[in-house]
């Protein structure tokens, strides 16, 4: 697999097996933001094939929208809704990560001991530290870097095996000298959490986190796969038809994937995030700092997420994949908006709807040059244009030929999911300014020059990156 990971389907943590009428259904959104997250959505499944999709959406550090798309089981069709479970894949390994930190405010361990000292016998265990399990830099071997179930992978394994086979080869790298998303990494950290408290994972988790969160829907999908009521997953060989996906052996996925829940219950621990309520101020800075290498170069990791910047808002994110399921979180931590998606089919929609969703709810009203750029550009979608607005080289420019090739070739697209500036400089005694037009799985660049009069000399459309 990829740094996307893993998950199995399974068993609640001390509660009933269905989820429904748990309160998971929230809108208290605005129509207009409600009505953007609902297309996209809508677009996005439509376009990757993806049978269903369960978003839920973080506004000023509350769970504010909460809904389903499509179809969660097929033949018979049962409509998606908000109260089911979706494997979570490798959005997992931030709970193991909080699990050792939690650890170390206790003052039972500590990030820069050696993981030998918890769990003996793994090559240069002595040297090995958790953080560098906890951020990928190990040099431990991944067991599953595949996209798809392999034949071993479906029978039964436990944690020891997983590491006596790939964790006890020679290391791929020099500790810290490289970053390799590796699975094994978080196999170990799962056993140090169990052996340093006491306690199975799962437990350990449900007492510290998941239970304070009131996150009530969570599932260990090592252990048992998901319910009738909630989510089935789907596999499809090349263009082929969407078939049941296959189960993973029961040991498999531990701390590099266990979870399932609603993306509501997601959302819960997204905005714990933000307000900082489960973790010390010390040890959220420990999770949110990217992790560099011994050279100096930066990984774009921290400890179980990624660290990285989105059109300028710092973003605290990971995905998970898993047989027939895809999931994907993003935290704008210092905008106190997230967006949790989880999909049941490995068509890579899931991260698609995340980062157009969370570029919407963090964006804001868009400024005057978008506006005025967005509302030029819809007119060209039907065949028309506003030539007050152009400078006289542009108006020649839109001859009856041109507009006419706009509309042939935009219309069709129709309304864009977003349109946003990406960078502007001055040339010519003109504001040079690129925007990037996005569709589900098309993106467009659009360039224009403006004069300090307002009047626009260019205004171009072409493929974008």
């Amino acid at each position: 697999m990829k740094r996307n990971g893993l998950i199995v389907l399974g068993m609640a943590i001390g509660v009933a097996a269905s989820v429904q009428g748990r309160a998971q259904v929230v809108d208290t959104i605005d129509a207009g933001l409600k009505a953007r997250i609902d297309r996209i959505a809508g677009q996005v499944l439509e376009q990757r094939g993806v049978p269903s999709a369960s978003v839920a959406v973080v506004e000023g550090g509350k769970v504010v929208y909460t809904h389903a798309y499509g179809l969660a089981h097929l033949s018979p069709d049962l409509k998606a809704t908000p109260d089911m479970r979706y494997s979570i894949g490798s959005v997992s390994k931030q709970f193991t990560a909080a699990a050792i930190l939690i650890l170390q405010e206790q003052g039972k361990l500590k990030l820069d001991d050696a993981v030998g000292k918890y769990v003996p016998g793994l090559t240069r265990g002595d040297e090995v530290t958790i953080r560098q399990i906890l951020s990928h830099t190990s040099g431990y071997q991944d067991y599953w870097p595949e996209d798809y179930l392999m034949t071993p992978m479906m029978q039964p394994a436990t944690a020891q095996q997983i590491l006596d086979t790939w964790a006890k080869k020679p290391l791929d790298f020099e500790p810290g000298t490289k970053w390799q998303y590796s699975n094994t990494n978080f196999v170990i950290a799962g056993l140090i959490v169990e052996r340093v408290s006491g306690q199975k994972l799962m437990d350990f988790l449900g007492e510290h986190i998941f239970r304070p969160l009131g996150m009530r829907s969570v599932w260990n999908s090592d252990e048992e796969k998901l319910t009738s009521p909630d989510a089935t997953p789907y596999v499809r060989a090349a263009l082929g038809p969407l078939r049941l996906a296959p189960k993973e052996g029961r040991g498999w996925m531990f701390a590099a994937g266990e979870l399932a829940m609603t993306a509501h219950d997601l959302a819960l621990w997204d905005a714990s995030l933000i307000g900082r309520t489960v973790l010390k101020p010390e040890s959220y800075d420990a999770m949110f700092t990217e992790i560099k290498l011994k050279d100096g170069t930066g990984t774009k990791y921290g400890l179980g997420v990624e660290v990285t910047t989105r059109d300028g808002h710092r973003s605290i994110e990971h995905s998970g994949e898993v047989t027939g399921f895809v999931s994907d979180n993003e935290v704008l931590v210092d905008d106190g908006a997230a967006v949790a998606v989880l999909t049941n089919h490995m068509a890579g929609g899931a991260e698609a709807i995340a980062q157009l969703v969370a570029a919407a709810v963090a964006g804001g009203k868009p400024t005057e040059a978008e506006a005025l750029v967005l509302g030029i550009y819809r007119d060209l979608l039907k065949g028309k244009i506003d030539r007050r607005l152009l400078a006289p080289n542009l108006n020649d420019y839109f001859s009856e030929q041109t507009v006419k090739d706009f509309e042939d070739s935009l219309g069709p697209l129709g309304e864009p999911l977003t349109l946003k500036q990406v960078g502007d400089e001055l040339r010519g005694g003109m504001t040079f300014r690129a925007f990037r037009v996005v569709y589900p799985g098309k993106r467009l660049s659009l360039t224009t020059y403006t004069y300090p009069d307002g009047k626009l000399e260019q205004f171009l459309v072409g493929p974008g990156d």
